[in-house]
């Protein structure tokens, strides 16, 4: 084959459907698909909303992702018949108190500095957008183009796609990328079956480090960060769009679907791998969405639910070609995989096919840390 790609989240599955469609040969290696952080995120696409400080390459990215977001979708859903959720309608960032406030104005002026205009909204605007926000509301930003989609929905329509492709998915654990010559030339599964392709790549999210066969440094610790998010339901509408808050400095966010489903996320916790749900991390949801929006507490519980997010050293994802000549990496999303799903599968395959790293990736080489590490 081609390539074999080792993790079937939404960056693994994209970037399998946009190879395939360059008529390349694919197979994609995970014993549970769609089942990891891809499963909990809450699918905001805000560049501009999650901007931070020294991130600009990021942003930019994040944007360049962002607006391919409804080609890719509407090419998704014309050809497997499946909806992802997706929504244009602007995310809305809101502070609760004068001080939370301070730090949203800050933070439009630093948008400002980057050429990224959000409209600043008096209180009275925010409840007029949104009438079930608490009346403390400050003030906020109205990010117009940024949006959401529904992860589910979406990394199901992604295995329909692939399917229908003509990638070969294989439901295995992979323990060890083989080398020869000190090249990769496929992986080997947990029960010992060796799958040869001429290039591998890695997209298994904080796992991705753990895969044997190796030298040490070539794939940088991917630490997983874990993220707890409770899944709410109204009858009645509820929210318009997607709401940020900062709420006494602590953040918090609702993602409102069409179907009636509101998710509110997310804890932030370096706690390994861990993934229980707990009493402390829904509280402090809850106590923050409440502060937000009264209302939220009178709504039907859903689900509890958590993820692991892939964490790099500098919290920026890998794209591109490894230091081992045939290995490639597309991992260390962070908090930032279903936003750059449709460009980091582009990379991808333009990698791929050409060989060639586009210039918008070169800021995600996957060597950089060597480099650092040489330096």
């Amino acid at each position: 084959m081609d390539v074999v790609i080792v993790g079937a989240g939404v960056i693994g599955l994209a970037t399998a459907w946009r190879a395939a469609g360059r008529g390349l040969d694919v197979t994609i290696v995970d014993p549970h698909p769609a089942s990891g952080a891809s499963r909990v995120a809450a699918g905001m696409l805000t560049p501009v909303s999650e901007l931070a400080y020294g991130e600009d390459p990021l942003l930019h990215l994040g944007i360049a992702s962002r607006d391919r977001y409804p080609g890719f979708v509407a090419e998704l859903e014309d050809l497997t018949g499946q909806d992802t959720g997706y929504r244009d309608d602007g995310t809305l960032q809101v502070a609760f108190d004068s001080d939370d406030l301070a730090y949203l104005e800050d933070l439009r002026r630093f948008q400002e500095t980057l050429g990224i205009r959000t409209s600043a909204l008096s209180g009275r605007e925010c409840r007029r957008l949104e009438p079930m926000l608490t009346p403390s509301v400050r003030g906020g930003l109205l990010a117009e183009r940024d949006g959401s989609v529904d992860p589910r929905r979406l990394t199901a329509a992604l295995l329909t796609a692939v399917d229908r492709a003509g990638v070969t998915l294989v439901r295995e654990r992979a323990k060890d990328v083989i080398l020869e010559d000190d090249r990769a030339t496929g992986v080997r599964l947990a029960g010992g079956r060796e799958l040869r392709a001429d290039r591998v790549m890695l997209a298994a999210g904080p796992w991705t480090h753990q895969i044997g066969g190796l030298p040490d440094g070539v794939v940088p610790v991917i630490r997983p960060v874990k993220g707890q998010v409770v899944r709410l339901r109204t009858r009645v509408p509820f929210l318009t769009r997607s709401t940020r808050g900062v709420v006494k400095g602590s953040s918090i966010y609702l993602v409102p679907r069409r179907d009636g489903e509101i998710v509110i996320g997310a804890t932030q916790e370096e706690m390994g791998y861990d993934t229980t749900v707990t009493a402390g991390g829904l509280w402090e949801l809850m106590r923050d969405a409440r502060e937000l929006i009264p209302g939220i507490t009178e709504l039907e519980f859903a689900e509890v639910s958590a993820g692991l997010r892939p964490g790099s050293p500098d919290n920026a994802p890998l794209i591109g070609p490894s230091v081992v000549p045939g290995l490639l990496l597309a991992t260390g999303h962070f908090r930032n995989g279903v936003l750059l799903a449709p460009v980091t599968a582009e990379l991808m395959a333009d990698v791929l096919v050409s060989g060639e790293v586009p210039d918008v990736a070169k800021a995600f080489r996957p060597d950089r840390f060597a480099e650092e590490t040489q330096a």
